[in-house]
């Protein structure tokens, strides 16, 4: 990606020059023997690990999408941050802020406060943004035909969290049907979604397992210097990692206990 400076970085700390000249080598034959696929990071925690998950056997195409919410830059920044982690080479940012104008979520109007975390409520919350995957798959399909990728992965949950309609399997579901009626007949796009029946926690160790930068992720709601620990986002994270067993390692103004801690 244009503007990235390269930094080797293995489990053992930085490379040699030598050792980095031969991790690039590697890393490029790495890109040139998978499948591409487009890669939907917003930068929180689940898009995270579903980079990691995807960088298993994928050559990887990061997609981010600004439109309008209050952490834009923040979120932009973990997203910048994780692809230069992955060595990402393709990427795209794209902007529809029309999501803003029309308005009707607490994540892109001002007007909306962003409630604190109530993790017993059952019903659609105020930060649902009407219809926003159905419009950030479009783009990710667009892309994926021109630069022909096979899969779109996304790290929607359904099991574990707000409560998003366009979080459910069903969606996607239907959305895969709706890629193969709108597309050429020779493209083949699959939408795939490898967390979407997990709980936190289990998103939290599969991150864990394959070694996931925590660190670099974002996921709160209002703040873009040091998360709330208050909405719904940070309240769902700060759960998975306390049943989880771990302590999430980005910085909080407030670090309420959500759930004692479970074995693993």
């Amino acid at each position: 990606m244009s503007g990235f400076s390269f930094r080797c970085i293995s489990i053992f700390g930085i490379l040699k020059p030598a050792e980095c000249d031969s991790f690039k080598k590697a890393n490029a034959n790495i890109h040139l023997n998978k499948e591409k696929a487009v890669i939907l990071v917003s930068g929180g925690m689940d898009s995270l690990v579903t980079a990691a998950i995807a960088a298993q056997d994928h050559d990887l195409c990061f997609l981010h999408i600004n439109y309008g919410q209050k952490t834009e830059k923040r979120e932009l920044k973990a997203f910048n941050d994780i692809a230069e982690f992955y060595s990402v080479t393709q990427s795209l940012v794209v902007d529809i802020r029309y999501l803003a104008q029309i308005g009707g979520s607490s994540l892109t109007d001002k007007s909306i406060t962003v409630s604190k975390a109530n993790l017993n409520y059952e019903g659609v919350p105020s930060s649902y943004v009407p219809f926003r995957n159905a419009n950030i798959l479009a783009i990710a399909a667009s892309w994926a035909e021109v630069i022909g990728a096979s899969r779109i992965f996304i790290g929607a949950v359904e099991e574990d969290s707000s409560g998003y309609p366009d979080c459910r399997k069903v969606f996607y579901d239907a959305f895969n049907i709706v890629i193969e009626l709108g597309t050429k007949p020779e493209t083949k796009i699959e939408i795939v979604t490898p967390i979407i029946h997990l709980k936190k926690h289990e998103i939290v160790l599969t991150g864990r397992k394959l070694q996931a930068p925590f660190e670099l992720s974002w996921s709160c709601y209002i703040n873009e210097d040091k998360a709330c620990g208050e909405c719904d986002s940070c309240a769902l994270r700060l759960r998975g990692f306390e049943l989880a067993g771990l302590k999430d390692p980005i910085d909080y103004f407030k670090r309420p206990e959500y759930q004692k801690t479970i074995s693993n």
